[in-house]
């Protein structure tokens, strides 16, 4: 949640950054009215207040020598208290008002992100690995899944519905090779591995920010009021919901392997076919807890570490810095990792990091002792890496002629 008293304090400013991350100006408008009603709302109380106290010192005067005027002096006070009180309602109205849509707004993007309104305005910041040429005509990893019967759509369906997979043989052993892989070469890179719930409830959805702008994307279980995790960073970050962290000295640093959830609510038509968007994937995430001095620095590591991974794989992927039009939601920064994917001749997002500054701790309330001062943490969180996608990469990049796939060797111990 951005800080409404800074946007208050420099509403124009603030409102410019913001609408570069697309914001409906009503929104904005409704916002900017309220703060107004708020300005003239303490300017009446106080000007009440101020009346009140006046009277009062009126009655102190009057009560012995002139007790008639002291009474009618009483009466307007309590006339002004009322006032005051209905006033303090209206305030409280506007108030909560506020903080509801500070839970629709979007984090403020840092100055250095490139301006722009979509992906294709993302600029690309290096390439890393050379992109495989093959002397015979590949397939897609949907084909290869079914020639090798390790991808089982069409039971996925039945079990579920569409956008469900069943992995088999080699697919299955090579997910949990992947995620094995990973949460230890993110333990290498300093991330305690923590085994979280995959079902939370709404107040940890709304920490991270998935509630209530994303609710639509969801899996929710009615009933209860719970939801599945789109990403390990809901669990993670909000440990520390409503808590104040002693020593942060040392960044907090987590990785997690869950499964997630999403509806993938306006992709309709999107990557139909295969593995590539799913309802249910695995993905390890890390994330990490700082000081705002720390931020930077850390957001620089989580960048390294999601990329070593794929260096380590041999896997061909460019790092990019997203535009504030394809910025994320709570992000104030965020570097996508793409991967090659040879039958579609391009690459594609397999990882991104992001710095939430303190956008989700002040939703959270995740604080950390600085003195005798209680100060807002700063919150990273990045994929490394999503593991289906991963498995896509794997099975394109190093197919072979006669239709096999080639193993990382990073992998083979784990397999």
């Amino acid at each position: 949640m951005i800080d409404l008293k800074q946007l208050e304090k420099d509403f124009e400013n603030i409102s410019k950054k913001l609408s570069l991350k697309g914001i409906d100006e009503n929104i904005l408008k409704d916002i900017k009215n309220l703060f107004q009603q708020k300005k003239e709302l303490l300017h009446k109380i106080e000007e009440l207040k101020a009346k009140r106290n006046t009277l009062s010192k009126e009655i102190g005067k009057n009560i012995k020598t002139n007790p008639q005027k002291a009474e009618e002096l009483k009466k307007e006070v309590s006339n002004i208290k009322e006032e005051i009180s209905n006033l303090e309602n209206k305030l409280k109205e506007i108030e909560d008002n506020l903080n509801k849509k500070a839970l629709i707004i979007p984090n403020i993007p840092d100055d250095d992100v490139p301006i722009g309104k979509d992906e294709n305005d993302n600029v690309e910041i290096k390439r890393v690995g050379e992109i495989p040429k093959f002397d015979f005509e590949i397939k897609s990893h949907d084909e290869l899944g079914e020639k090798l019967d390790w991808l089982d759509s069409i039971r996925g369906v039945k079990l579920a519905k569409s956008r469900f997979t069943v992995m088999k043989k080699d697919a299955a052993r090579l997910e949990r090779a992947l995620i094995n892989f990973f949460l230890d070469h993110n333990r290498e890179y300093g991330f305690e591995e923590v085994w979280v719930p995959v079902i939370v409830n709404k107040e940890t959805m709304t920490g991270t920010g998935q509630l209530p702008k994303f609710e639509e994307d969801l899996f929710k279980i009615e009933k209860e009021g719970l939801y599945l995790i789109p990403t390990a960073e809901v669990p993670l970050t909000n440990l520390f919901r409503d808590e104040i962290i002693e020593n942060l000295d040392t960044p907090i640093k987590l990785t997690s392997y869950t499964p997630c959830f999403r509806k993938e609510a306006g992709s309709y038509g999107k990557d139909t076919k295969g593995i590539i968007r799913q309802h249910q994937f695995d993905k390890v995430e890390l994330v990490a807890i700082t000081k705002p001095e720390d931020s930077d620095k850390v957001f620089e590591e989580m960048v390294e570490c999601a990329s070593s991974a794929l260096e380590k794989l041999e896997l061909p992927y460019r790092q990019v810095m997203l535009c504030t039009g394809d910025l994320g939601f709570s992000a104030a920064k965020t570097i996508d990792l793409e991967v090659w994917i040879p039958s579609q001749n391009k690459y594609r997002e397999i990882s991104s990091i992001s710095n939430t500054r303190d956008f989700q701790a002040r939703r959270a309330k995740i604080r950390y002792k600085d003195g005798k001062k209680n100060k807002l943490v700063h919150t990273l969180n990045g994929s490394s890496l999503a593991v289906g996608r991963t498995l896509v990469a794997i099975m394109e990049n190093y197919q072979t002629k006669d239709g096999k796939i080639k193993i990382p060797k990073v992998l083979e111990k784990y397999l």
